[in-house]
């Protein structure tokens, strides 16, 4: 699986920098790439993007 971005980004860019895996692209709302995002699973606290959101919406991906 991986987090997704919902329609109410705000393209902010808070969670760009935050991504280890560099998923996260720049567009009229950010996008997360499926296919190299591992949702932080090596990471202590989780994903550092859903913490930084000002506006909470990243998310696990559904489907």
């Amino acid at each position: 699986m991986a987090m997704q971005i919902s329609d109410d980004c705000t393209a902010c860019g808070l969670c760009l920098p935050e991504c280890p895996t560099s998923s996260i692209e720049e567009g009229d709302i950010y996008i997360i790439d499926a296919k190299t995002c591992n949702e932080c699973e090596d990471q202590d606290d989780g994903p550092s993007c859903v913490e930084v959101c000002p506006v909470d919406c990243i998310d696990k991906a559904t489907s």
